[in-house]
């Protein structure tokens, strides 16, 4: 599983244990958007329509974003999609939650 801290491109943002277990991890922006969820068994991320379709097109481990609804994406991370994949899309939802703060 990818570790937001590990992915460059991104500035400042804050991190919050969500869930019955506090196993999610809620990644935000300053000011308290977030543009990544991070649970035990998928990673959900901020996305344009386009691209959501797009991907949803190409890979069944993507799905729409239980968090983020029409908005985002689920992804289980299988190895279908490479970690360089994910950082990019990581650095996307990042930027894209900025421009909408």
């Amino acid at each position: 599983m990818i570790e937001i801290a590990e992915v460059s491109g991104i500035g400042e943002y804050t991190e919050q244990k969500h869930g019955d277990k506090g196993q999610d991890r809620i990644f935000s922006v300053p000011d308290g958007k977030a543009f990544v969820v991070l649970r035990p068994k998928t990673i959900e991320l901020r996305c344009d329509h386009g691209l959501r379709d797009l991907l949803k097109e190409r890979y069944e481990t993507v799905m729409e974003s239980r968090y983020f609804g029409k908005g985002g994406i689920e992804i289980i991370p299988t190895g279908q999609i490479s970690d360089g994949e994910i950082a990019d899309l990581v650095r996307l939802s990042y930027n894209l939650t900025l421009q909408t703060a």
